[in-house]
């Protein structure tokens, strides 16, 4: 651990060796020069010296010492923070993000990015090779965490419907790797409209519906039948119209109107995601409870609001203090597909 010395003259200095060969030391020296104006002044000194006992300059001619003043101390620690990372990664170009980006070079940078013609401008960052493979990936890394951090807050709302369906279509990622996108269609036909048709990862449609975690919605029915949780009335209504827009969706896989319009995504043994309620606060029953309701199904797998979040920062990473707040947890095995 660095020790703080005091000067015979009263100067604070922080002294450290760098590199010790054999026949030299390379030391660095912090001063802190007091002002009685309160100005800041701390200065670096770095140097060679003999190792011969009395620590002599390696060479007077030029001086293997420099002490650095308090200006030029803090310009080089601007150089070295803004271009050390860079420069090791052997990046030949660059401007440094400080102070000198104003605001108009900053507009400019909006307007590339605010052009209309999206595949326009993935075109020319692809074509010219403008963001960096792992800049891509830490931004949606970083869009991920604050789609989370917003479900965590919308958990706290009471919301409408519309809001979640609207937060999922962003962030379909949440939903797993076994979708590979939303399809614009979600009618079944005109009785029936789902949430969400998705394709799948092997090519075929499956159907997600959500319903609002809030309100009077109960996930378990208020009393146990013969010691166990049951479904309550509201989950067995959800349960019901989930398995029917499965039948329908069935009825239609072979209608060449309903494969126009969902993008000719074929539907063979249609499966769908039921996502309800909350598990926040479920006990060690009510979670083996919920463990015997999904294994009952072959066609439907039910999550609750707290399932999802728990996936997105098992997706992201998240552990130790981050997922000891994690009160629930789905491993694959829970979810059928």
């Amino acid at each position: 651990m660095a020790t703080v010395g005091r000067s015979k003259s009263g100067i604070n200095y922080l002294a450290e060796l760098l590199r010790e060969a054999p026949k030299t030391l390379t030391k660095v020296c912090f001063w802190k020069i007091p002002h009685n104006t309160g100005k800041e002044d701390i200065r670096l000194k770095i140097g060679r010296y003999n190792k011969d006992g009395f620590e002599t300059l390696e060479t007077r001619q030029p001086k293997s010492e420099l002490t650095l003043d308090h200006e030029e101390f803090q310009n080089l620690l601007k150089f070295l923070s803004e271009n050390y990372e860079p420069f090791k990664k052997g990046v030949m170009k660059y401007i440094p993000i400080d102070e000198k980006f104003d605001e108009k070079s900053i507009d400019h940078l909006r307007a590339i990015f605010a052009n209309p013609d999206k595949q326009k401008v993935l075109d020319f960052v692809a074509e010219n090779n403008i963001l960096p493979v792992d800049l891509i990936a830490s931004l949606q890394h970083q869009m991920r965490i604050n789609a989370v951090r917003e479900f965590e807050g919308m958990l706290n709302k009471n919301l409408l419907e519309q809001k979640w369906q609207e937060w999922f279509e962003r962030n379909d990622w949440v939903l797993g790797s076994e979708f590979v996108k939303i399809l614009d269609e979600r009618e079944i036909d005109t009785s029936n409209i789902t949430d969400y048709l998705m394709q799948a990862y092997d090519g075929f449609l499956d159907i997600i519906e959500i319903k609002r975690p809030e309100g009077d919605l109960q996930f378990w029915a208020e009393g146990q039948d013969h010691g166990n949780y049951v479904p309550s009335n509201d989950l067995t209504k959800a349960i019901t119209q989930a398995t029917k827009y499965i039948y329908e969706v069935e009825r239609e896989a072979n209608s060449i109107k309903f494969l126009e319009r969902v993008g000719n995504v074929k539907t063979i043994k249609p499966r769908c995601i039921l996502i309800f309620g909350r598990s926040n606060d479920w006990n060690n029953e009510k979670r083996e409870s919920y463990r015997i309701l999904n294994s009952s199904y072959h066609s439907l797998t039910i999550m609750t609001y707290d399932h999802v979040l728990s996936r997105a920062k098992r997706i992201l990473g998240f552990s130790g203090k981050e997922e000891a707040v994690m009160k629930e947890d789905v491993q694959p095995k829970d979810v059928s597909f």
